[in-house]
């Protein structure tokens, strides 16, 4: 393979030399926070949700935040190619009218941002709600950052300011000290009744696939009225989108992106590690994740603490699929496609569509290389996580 790289966890590299790998091995999928780097999963998306893990049984667990949230709220839609081909068309094209101010110009106000974002979800979602929280196979946990008091409790210039400012501080001396300033909100899809639908009035939420006891966390349910809510708070970066106030059916206050509690999603997975029935085959022990990068970074503000990136005995059951870096360097400017962009080409919407296209459409060898992998899983070809 000379673009993708397989890396997996000691019981997902003995699981694949004793069983290999096939749909109903799959016990969670997730999807990080990352913004435009997002983009280049997206094939492999296509041929996961389109084409391979229909074929498992179920329940497969999906958590997700940021465009990750998007990402795999859009998988549970009937017809999650066509998904996200609008999410890929959507997040490369939209464009906003500059502002002048202090003599520069610069990006919209968070305000235009979260309104084009909010009229996308709606495009995408809209008439499908009911059926994403009902599907059958997949369980949907969506990944929110709340202010639980004092300064990060609403939204405001100062006060979310200096309440950021404090929270990366604490969080420099140690990550358990993010959690005097926010906690994990997970809004999750409710239970699936009799493998057909759910009951999205009041029904018990699904349970979560992963050990929160590691910071503050809440677990809500997933509704038609929290969903949009929900999938747009996880994605309202501080500063750049407004945060999403109360929230139907969750505590009252703001709501931010969920990569700030979780910016790469480096849990505690625990939920469908365990035996298939009797006769039935291998463990549903695999946590399958498709990333752009090979390490896990905890949280949003760990970014700069490179002694928080290594892997972890939490990380025992995934298989991540990520790009190699020789490979990326042959991308549009050597990297992935990323936020910087949007200053890089302030003013130049057709450049960076054009840049984002053409690097995007090389990611298509992600998915023909693991899908080329899937016809003989060749366990000499997975390194070390």
């Amino acid at each position: 393979m000379k673009a993708l790289a397989l890396h997996a966890g000691p019981a997902a590299l003995a699981h694949i030399r004793a069983h290999g790998l096939v749909p109903s091995h799959v016990a969670a999928v997730p999807a990080a926070a990352g913004g435009p780097k997002g983009l280049m999963l997206l094939h492999l998306d296509r041929h996961l949700f389109g084409h391979w893990l229909p074929q498992a049984e179920g329940p497969i667990n999906l958590v997700g935040a940021s465009i990750g949230a998007w990402r795999l709220a859009t998988a549970c839609l009937d017809d999650p190619v066509a998904g996200f081909d609008a999410l890929e068309h959507h997040y490369i094209h939209d464009s906003y009218p500059l502002r002048r101010a202090w003599g520069r110009w610069r990006l919209p106000p968070p305000s235009a941002i979260s309104a084009s974002f909010a009229a996308n979800l709606h495009e995408i979602f809209d008439g499908s709600v009911d059926r994403v929280l009902a599907h059958p196979r997949y369980r949907l946990h969506v990944m929110t950052s709340h202010g639980r008091s004092g300064l990060l409790a609403k939204e405001g210039p100062w006060r979310s300011t200096l309440g950021y400012l404090a929270a990366y501080v604490g969080n420099a001396r140690r990550r358990e000290a993010l959690g005097q300033w926010l906690e994990r909100v997970v809004f999750s899809a409710p239970v699936v009744s009799g493998g057909t639908g759910a009951d999205t009035g009041g029904a018990e939420s699904s349970p979560l696939p992963f050990d929160a006891r590691d910071f503050p966390t809440r677990q809500v349910s997933l509704t038609p009225a929290s969903f949009l809510p929900a999938v747009q708070a996880s994605g309202s970066i501080p500063f750049v989108l407004e945060a999403v106030h109360d929230i139907p059916g969750a505590p009252c206050g703001a709501y931010w992106d969920g990569g700030i509690t979780d910016y790469h999603l480096h849990l505690r997975y625990l939920q469908g590690l365990s035996a298939q029935p009797a006769g039935t085959g291998p463990a549903r022990s695999i946590v399958l994740y498709p990333h752009f990068q090979r390490t896990l970074i905890p949280g949003w503000f760990d970014k700069a603490w490179t002694r928080r990136h290594a892997s972890t005995a939490a990380l025992d059951h995934v298989l991540l699929l990520s790009p190699r870096p020789d490979w990326v360097a042959h991308l549009p400017h050597g990297k992935l496609p990323d936020r910087q962009d949007f200053k890089r080409y302030l003013g130049d919407d057709a450049g960076r569509i054009r840049a984002w296209t053409q690097a995007v459409a090389a990611s298509r060898q992600l998915a023909d290389e693991w899908a080329h992998w899937l016809e003989h899983p060749d366990p000499g070809q997975v390194q070390p996580l």
